[in-house]
């Protein structure tokens, strides 16, 4: 009996001693977890401030060089350090009622800075009214870079803890900062609010935001779900390592974002919708140093991955090149018509024709099988009110969205005068001229004002 129990009490011991040592190593893999996500958290955060610094720097330089030629340049800057600091604000666990403004912001002062950039192809310069919105851009600008300022004081002084915002602590933001920072965000909504009217984003590219989401299809997934459709869309085999940064919902869509580092070393931020689970954004800033690939065969391999990825009857529409990156736009097309809402943007490297990103935010709020309108003119009778002078190449039936919230039916007419091309349309409902567009083409794409 005395030989059972020491055996017992050996037995116990020995139990309770790799209890003790799994416990400690759990305990410090979970720490070591933490300490990794902080950082990543952290570091995200960091760049964010950097880039929104830029952004407010560039637009500085905006209102001093005015000219085309500088003005070009600078608002390129801009258009890029405002996506990069969207990429990074996206990995952040704040929720939307902190920082949708900046989120806002950002992606509406990259679309506006575009567009300007474009009247300068034809050496074009700023106009009064140009300048006037890029200084109420740079005042904000300004006001968003004080607020973030302030934010990295607390997170400086450990009043954050990026672990207690994640997941439903996202509803406590307010307390985990100072007081300072809650009144910093609440002068950036009001000052926001001042300055949204003036937001631009490009020929047709103005998103019809729904709250029913159309083309966000399918049931909610968790995130293991969302990881496995990264690994999916990306190719299991290009992957080195994913990193979770947890759920989003400081956009337009609820997402769960990832940065995904590449056997090439590469990394790709990249966010998945929680409802549905489909890709609404994926980027990766590697540098291309250049163009191999001809513009026919990068628009080829783009619709051929479109098509790969489930997208189909999709239609190019304009394109910019820049530093050896290819963006395309491309509308959805029904029966004939050109859906001009249901837009996707691709970025495509002309180096070796890898796929550097996308961006589907336009699609998933819009896309959805629309009943066609009956049109009440015939196609001749709609070009019948254009000017007789011009030279009609090609002709069609499209739906475009306006400033309204809604899309109208028109025939749409390209052609030529005096050497200016351009896009019209005509409302095929009520016969009226609805609106017009000039194409620019440059080398670097083809563009539409």
């Amino acid at each position: 009996m005395k030989k059972s129990k020491i055996i017992m009490i050996v037995a116990i011991i020995v139990l309770a001693i790799i209890a003790g040592v799994l416990g400690y190593k759990l305990y410090q893999e979970h720490k070591a977890y933490t300490v990794s996500t902080e950082n990543t958290y952290n570091m995200a955060f960091f760049e964010l401030v950097d880039y929104t610094q830029n952004v407010k720097t560039y637009l500085a330089k905006s209102l001093i060089l005015p000219d085309s030629k500088h003005a070009a340049e600078t608002l390129t800057h801009v258009w890029r350090e405002a996506n990069l600091a969207q990429t990074y604000l996206s990995m952040l666990p704040i929720g939307s009622q902190e920082l949708e403004s900046a989120e806002k912001f950002l992606n509406q002062v990259s679309e506006y800075s575009y567009s300007l950039s474009r009247k300068n192809i034809n050496n074009e310069d700023l106009s009064e009214q140009d300048l006037n919105n890029l200084k109420d851009l740079y005042n904000y600008s300004v006001n968003l870079s004080n607020v973030l300022n302030q934010l990295s004081e607390d997170i400086n002084s450990n009043r954050i803890n990026w672990k207690d915002l994640m997941g439903d602590g996202n509803t406590d933001f307010a307390k985990e900062v100072s007081n300072i920072s809650q009144d910093s965000f609440s002068n950036l909504e009001e000052n926001f609010h001042e300055y949204s009217g003036l937001i631009y984003d490009g020929a047709f590219s103005e998103h019809l935001v729904s709250a029913e989401k159309l083309g966000l299809t399918g049931d909610d997934i968790d995130e293991d779900t969302a990881e496995n459709k990264v690994r999916e869309f990306i190719g299991n085999d290009s992957i080195k390592n994913v990193t979770r940064y947890g759920l989003s919902e400081n956009g337009e869509i609820i997402v769960y974002t990832f940065l995904v580092e590449t056997n090439k070393n590469n990394s790709i931020s990249i966010a998945i919708s929680k409802k549905g689970g489909h890709i609404v954004l994926m980027n990766s800033n590697r540098n291309v140093e250049t163009q191999i690939i001809e513009d026919t065969e990068a628009i080829q391999k783009v619709s051929d991955f479109l098509q790969s990825k489930g997208y189909n009857n999709m239609k190019e529409t304009y394109y910019l090149k820049q530093n050896g990156v290819m963006t395309l736009n491309y509308a959805y097309e029904q029966n004939g018509v050109q859906m001009y809402a249901d837009l996707i943007k691709v970025k495509i490297a002309l180096d070796d024709g890898e796929i550097l990103g996308i961006e589907t935010s336009g699609y998933l709020n819009c896309h959805h099988e629309r009943n066609i309108p009956t049109a009440n003119i015939t196609m001749e009778q709609a070009k019948s009110k254009l000017n007789p002078k011009l030279e009609i190449t090609s002709e069609g039936l499209a739906m475009i969205p306006t400033e309204w919230n809604t899309e109208v039916f028109c025939y749409e007419f390209e052609g030529k005068v005096n050497d200016i091309e351009f896009l019209a349309y005509v409302n095929a409902e009520t016969g009226e001229e609805q609106d017009i567009l000039i194409i620019t083409n440059t080398p670097n794409g083809t563009l539409t004002e």
